[in-house]
């Protein structure tokens, strides 16, 4: 390792340290090693292609950072600049609106790919230089960089080889021209010596008027607390009609994904398999969470319920990550955006084929956490508690209104149907109330809450 490279790994560890999307966060960790991958040229800077092993207590990561080489200090990037070697600066060059160029100009082919790089073209989309980007705040894992007024480039942050799924599935759905999603226009891949083929980043469409269902959820749960003596359908701002409509997306989004994608049938034995996970993953948060321990007995329950199945379960891809903060809402409807996955969870976990149920188990969950995110609002106050818990109920039943008119399959009145949903759900708000505990202690109420909930419902089915 020569000096300017000495330089470059040590200061890119203290960069890490403070980014969002780094999940070494709070762990001692050392960048070991910075490989180049490619380099972009332009008029005034030079992009790094450049990936960073990691290593901390959690074992070793990959991070692509790219870095963008400048030879004069360039105001408004202070925020991202990394190190400064033999008077170049280099930054984050998602944050240098001329790196951000080239890397999407790479992939809609208005600039040519050097190799090992190879770019991908789903659909065809011209990219004019010059046009202003905006680095977007919402994502954790990865970073969003809107590039004009039409696309939004996407870089994977913690990479890993094989196809990414956020990739591979909207490939599929964006080639059946299908109306619930944000369409793929093309992504970046790199041929490494050492790991294969890694995904680097994907280019799609931007909906400039979409509006992100988690806030619009917020605002609706808002409205009903400022109409304290109101029920929530008694309120303008009643979210049920666009929750139907989310249930009746995520019933066609499933149709989809089984055309396009593998499916296939489980049989007692794979049932097995995921009840015998399940379990693992509850005894190992009572540990966690010790407030878990005196509803395990019940909560196992939802689980010996799926194992007396006979079997004959359909499964195929799944978004697996579902939740109204992947979902947008648009002049004409919903979209479902970000089918990447938990990134924690290793790609060939992300990829397996579950049952679509695990998806409406996240969005039930997902509704639970709208009408009790404003806790503090809520600790003492009855009637705020209670209408949180009605506005919570009535979405829940209306997305399922939904997915069952659309799909033809009413979980209600299907028993084996609502013993996979019940623990699907149980599984979701265990791993939830690990998660608070780790990240936002404040919050554990509400998967508590949930947990007491499907602890008494499967003490009376069972």
């Amino acid at each position: 390792m020569n000096d300017e490279t000495g330089v470059l790994v040590q200061r890119l560890g203290g960069y890490l340290a403070h980014q969002r999307w780094f999940a070494g966060k709070g762990r001692e960790h050392e960048v070991r090693e910075i490989r180049t991958i490619a380099w972009l040229s332009g008029e005034q800077l030079q992009v790094q292609l450049a990936l960073a092993d990691v290593v901390s207590s959690a074992g070793t990561d990959t991070y692509q950072v790219p870095l963008s080489h400048r030879a004069v200090w360039v105001d408004g990037l202070d925020h991202a600049h990394v190190c400064e070697l033999e008077g170049v600066h280099v930054y984050d060059a998602l944050h240098d609106k001329d790196a951000v160029e080239l890397i999407a100009m790479a992939m809609t082919g208005s600039a040519g790919a050097p190799a090992p790089l190879t770019a991908h073209r789903v659909t065809a989309r011209d990219l004019e230089p010059g046009q202003a980007t905006v680095m977007l705040t919402g994502e954790q894992s990865n970073s969003n960089v809107r590039v004009g007024d039409d696309l939004l480039v996407k870089l994977f942050r913690r990479v890993s080889p094989g196809r990414n799924p956020d990739i591979e599935v909207l490939a599929a759905l964006t080639k059946l021209d299908s109306h619930e999603i944000v369409p793929l226009v093309g992504w970046l891949e790199a041929t490494d010596d050492d790991r294969g083929v890694l995904d680097l980043a994907m280019l799609s469409d931007f909906l400039r008027t979409a509006s992100d269902g988690w806030d619009l959820a917020l605002t609706s749960v808002r409205d009903l607390f400022a109409e304290r003596d109101l029920h929530p359908d008694e309120v303008g701002g009643d979210f049920a009609s666009e929750s139907h409509r989310l249930g009746l997306t995520a019933a066609r989004l499933h149709s989809e994904l089984a055309q396009v994608l593998p499916h296939d049938t489980w049989g007692p034995d794979q049932l097995g398999v995921v009840t015998a996970r399940m379990r693992i993953r509850l005894v190992a948060a009572a540990e966690q969470v010790p407030e878990l321990a005196e509803h395990a007995p019940a909560l196992v329950g939802a689980f010996d319920a799926v194992d007396a199945l006979d079997g004959g379960v359909p499964v195929q891809r799944v978004h697996g990550d579902f939740h109204l903060g992947q979902t947008l809402r648009t002049m004409d409807g919903w979209r479902v955006i970000d089918f990447e996955g938990e990134p924690a969870t290793p790609l060939a976990a992300r990829t397996a084929l579950d049952s679509p149920l695990r998806d409406v188990a996240g969005m039930l969950r997902s509704f639970d956490y709208a009408a009790q995110s404003q806790w503090a609002d809520l600790l003492g106050d009855h009637q705020l508690a209670q209408r949180a818990l009605e506005w919570a109920e009535r979405n829940r039943a209306a997305f399922l209104a939904g997915y069952a008119q659309e799909s033809g399959r009413d979980l209600a009145d299907s028993p084996d149907s609502a013993v996979l949903l019940r623990a699907y759900e149980t599984d979701k708000a265990v791993y939830e109330a690990v998660y608070e505990v780790r990240n936002r202690p404040t919050w554990l109420q509400i998967p508590l809450r949930a947990i007491a909930r499907l602890a008494h419902d499967t003490g009376g089915a069972s």
